[in-house]
């Protein structure tokens, strides 16, 4: 019987998207701005800030829609296709070959390794992984680099967007593998306010069962940016910050469950 559940989000924890999705995020709204505006790093974080924008083409066009209003147009009056947008984006993320994969995501570096999975579940911690990116992309990720046979996960697909944490609960349901463990208390590892929002809400809907939100600073935020990036985490819920997930040791793990 396990004695924890660790859930890892992807983006910015197992894998740095500063330069793929973040830089598809930037290409896209640059796009359909015609070139008058690309977002910064900042820029791309602050609206992420706000807890509701974690999928990133839904983050673009929001980008894209408040650049026209600072120029003083209404929303309504910008011809912006969704889909078009969608499409422009996977161009520049996955690239131009559909069945071989060229473009941003194929130069993300992994900032967890697979020894790491391996203690925790040596140390009878059961973990899985709850991620907005899409199936494809997670399981290209999980699997295509790390090497997981068959890891737990929910994706884009499977559940409502974050804050809402019924992809988390789904997780969940998929890693207990008794009854018993159905007090087990609950760890959910992201690096964004939305991501401890989600734990937040967990709290409110899963009953009796501890929740617990862990921050983890993503590669472009590390240096001068870390510790205001860490107090927006710590004020959305994160008990605790770390600079890379593989500091999540069993040992840190005890004391988070302690506090």
């Amino acid at each position: 019987m396990v004695w924890a559940i660790v859930i890892f989000d992807i983006d910015g924890v197992i894998r740095d998207v500063g330069g793929s999705y973040r830089r598809a995020l930037a290409d896209t709204v640059e796009q359909f701005t015609g070139g008058a505006y690309r977002p910064t790093m900042e820029a791309v974080d602050e609206l992420k800030s706000e807890g509701i924008w974690n999928n990133d083409w839904e983050g673009s066009r929001e980008l894209t829609y408040r650049y026209f209003e600072s120029q003083g147009r209404d929303r309504a009056e910008v011809n912006l296709d969704y889909q078009t947008l969608i499409d422009f984006f996977q161009s520049r993320y996955r690239g131009s070959n559909s069945q071989n994969w060229d473009g941003y995501i194929t130069t993300e570096s992994l900032l967890l390794q697979p020894q790491y999975l391996e203690n925790l579940s040596a140390n009878e911690i059961a973990w899985g992984f709850f991620s907005g990116a899409e199936r494809e992309s997670a399981e290209y990720i999980l699997k295509t680099r790390l090497g997981l046979e068959n890891p737990v996960l929910v994706a884009m697909e499977d559940a409502p967007g974050k804050p809402d944490p019924t992809g988390l609960f789904a997780t969940v349901r998929q890693l207990e593998s008794s009854p018993q463990e159905s007090s087990v208390p609950v760890v959910y590892v992201g690096d964004t306010v939305a991501d401890m929002y989600t734990v937040e809400k967990a709290k409110v809907r899963g009953g009796d069962r501890p929740f617990i939100g862990v921050g983890v600073l993503p590669p472009h935020v590390q240096g001068d940016r870390a510790g205001a990036y860490g107090v927006k985490l710590q004020e959305a819920g994160a008990v605790l910050v770390v600079e890379n997930v593989q500091e999540l040791t069993r040992d840190r793990l005890e004391e988070v469950l302690n506090r």
